[in-house]
């Protein structure tokens, strides 16, 4: 009896311990050791071999529509939840995919897995998408960037011009292969989702992302904001338009430490439906697929609680039928309400994803307690769900979660199309200035003295937003590889017998003086400034002896300015300078369109997007004499 009796506690134990194996290897309680997997069985579970066709939602032949509803159907108030939830890659690992099934990850500027190689990226996608597909319902993550002016976080990436230098270009055509390059190098590091195009409107040179802005015009940034998309689109990115609404109109004051960012933007109704919408309404009739809010304010409403904004004006009205996402911890800005109020609001204010970077997981639990209380109806989080399943499923990550079917990923970063393209983007964002005596071109047989940190600096060429959040200036090294001015310009030393002096102590033999004067690299809330001088607290440390020294040669001078910005109070120093030439921030290949334009191969087209104030105390006041007028810019 007593040996029945272990023997009947035995197979007891054996059963519990089965029962709780099996509950383990199901949804959020699976221990799959994941790293473990073989190359096989990893392929196994993102491309199975058979397909259940009987699943609406895994047959690819029935519709989106359809396949959304089956999926939707099929889902529990918690996988639900976790769909509308973004976290951050630093703060997110697979074994939270696994467990929670979070709808999409990102990576902040500078966030970067491994040694920031193709291959390093290509792993963490697929890492993620593994734990993401060993789930139950099998739904893939979404991984966003900010690639926004080339995958600018990758080192070796094309890197085009920010776009206020896009907007002196002033090029469709352009836009969209730079819309379309961008996709395809984002594409080979595994990323569909790109959060871009940013198609606010700067007007105040103060504002720290001005550089963001194509220009202060509404028709300049429709257009152009549409054609990059359009390029997105034709080789099937998942773009992002942003912020919405009203980010570079906040005043003075109203944001962030008394300065701009994330402050109120004060417009009328008529403004708001002539200058701020028109860029969106041509974004959505484009088909971007996802829109992200502004962390700023219009008329003292935040927007990511603005219902007006987002449900009446860009669902309804416009008919957007993508989904909005949240930027960085952005809700929490809403005032006067808990953190589990603030989930709830932005949902209910139409906002779809939440990108709560650190805290996904409380995040998540808002989101359910908000259902269970009706402080969220059901029917607004399946609305949510269903646009980012829509998504994903029209990005084709269902059947191709690591992109091995995409046709369109670049073979190689900065590849020579690429190359091209950036190229004539910086040439055409040139504007020409001043040319007094037509020192510009530079011609044949001459010497050459080029003074200024950023006339060898890719850090300084980039700005903002590479391969940081803020940018980094070159040490000892390139902070990825480009081509700089000093570089560009050797290229023609032989063929235009230019000699090139870089020594200070021979700079007194020169013809002519070429000075680089530079910003040093920021990006939002460090960027915004009330001293937007040359030698300000943002103007590189470099810029004042340089100028001191290079008016003691007493040369011809050519002064390059590069600034995300229309810097003020230069009038004192065009008066020294013979050429001026606003070159903005050009990106990898700066260097070499410059080089291009200032020899003459090329000519001057670049014209200013946006006013160029004389003051500071003039800006945004109106019949104030300005120093350039938009659309001014020379040719030789």
């Amino acid at each position: 009896m007593q040996k029945y009796l272990l023997l009947h506690h035995k197979i007891i134990v054996i059963l519990l311990i089965s029962i709780f194996y099996i509950s383990c290897s199901n949804n959020n309680n699976n221990k799959t050791e994941l790293e473990n997997l073989t190359d096989q069985e990893i392929k196994e579970i993102l491309y199975p071999t058979n397909i259940d066709k009987s699943i609406t939602y895994l047959n690819p032949d029935i519709s989106i529509d359809e396949r959304v509803s089956d999926l939707l159907s099929k889902m529990s108030i918690e996988d639900k939840a976790a769909q509308m939830v973004q976290g951050e890659r630093k703060f997110t690992s697979n074994k939270d995919i696994l467990k929670y099934g979070m709808g999409s990850v990102l990576s902040g500027g500078g966030s970067t897995p491994g040694q920031n190689k193709v291959e390093d990226w290509n792993k963490l996608i697929k890492d993620y998408q593994v734990a993401a597909f060993s789930r139950d319902l099998k739904i893939p993550i979404i991984y966003g960037v900010d690639a926004v002016h080339g995958h600018a976080n990758v080192v070796g990436a094309t890197i085009f011009p920010h776009n206020i230098g896009l907007g002196a270009a002033n090029n469709d055509s352009l836009m969209f292969e730079m819309g379309k390059i961008t996709a395809k190098e984002v594409f080979s590091t595994g990323i569909n989702w790109n959060f871009a195009p940013c198609v606010a409107l700067a007007m105040d040179p103060r504002w720290g992302r001005t550089y963001e802005s194509f220009s202060t015009e509404e028709e300049i940034v429709t257009r152009l904001g549409r054609a990059y998309t359009k390029g997105a689109n034709s080789v099937n990115m998942v773009a992002c338009a942003k912020h919405y609404l009203g980010d570079g109109g906040t005043a003075m004051g109203t944001g962030l430490d008394n300065k701009m960012d994330r402050g109120n933007t004060i417009i009328s109704e008529e403004e708001l439906k002539t200058k701020l919408l028109p860029p969106y309404k041509a974004q959505v009739d484009q088909g971007v697929q996802t829109i992200m809010p502004s962390y700023s304010s219009i008329n003292g409403t935040k927007m990511h609680q603005h219902d007006q904004l987002i449900n009446g004006i860009l669902k309804n009205e416009m008919n957007f039928n993508g989904f909005v996402i949240s930027d960085w911890e952005a809700m929490e800005e809403i005032p006067d309400a808990s953190f589990e109020e603030q989930v709830w609001i932005a949902i209910n204010s139409g906002v779809d994803m939440l990108m709560q970077p650190e805290t996904w997981k409380n995040t998540i639990d808002a989101i359910i307690k908000g259902i269970k209380n009706d402080k969220i109806t059901q029917a607004r989080i399946d609305d949510a769900v269903s646009r980012i399943l829509k998504v994903k499923f029209e990005s084709g990550l269902f059947e191709d979660p690591l992109l091995q079917k995409n046709e369109n990923k670049a073979e190689m970063l900065r590849s020579e199309e690429a190359v091209h393209v950036a190229t004539q983007l910086v040439e055409q964002s040139l504007v020409l200035l001043k040319n007094e005596n037509n020192i510009l071109p530079l011609k044949e047989n001459i010497k050459l003295y080029i003074a200024g940190a950023g006339a060898n600096n890719i850090g300084l060429q980039c700005g903002g937003w590479t391969i940081d959040w803020q940018g980094k200036i070159d040490s000892i090294e390139k902070i990825t590889p480009g081509v700089s001015i000093l570089e560009g310009l050797q290229t023609y030393a032989e063929s235009k017998n230019i000699q090139i002096i870089t020594d200070e102590s021979e700079a007194s033999e020169t013809d002519i003086v070429l000075m680089v004067l530079s910003e040093k690299p920021y990006a939002e809330m460090q960027g915004d400034s009330e001293d937007l001088s040359l030698t300000g607290s943002l103007a590189h440390d470099g810029n004042k002896e340089t100028i001191q020294f290079v008016e003691s040669l007493n040369k011809p001078t050519v002064s390059i300015l590069m600034a995300g910005r229309h810097l003020v109070n230069i009038d004192d120093y065009l008066n020294d300078w013979e050429s001026v030439v606003m070159a903005y921030l050009p990106g990898s290949e700066g260097g070499q369109g410059i080089a291009n334009v200032l020899v003459g191969k090329k000519n001057f087209v670049g014209k200013l997007a946006m006013p160029w104030y004389k003051d500071v105390k003039d800006i945004r006041k109106e019949n104030v004499e300005l120093l350039y007028k938009i659309g001014y810019g020379l040719s030789y």
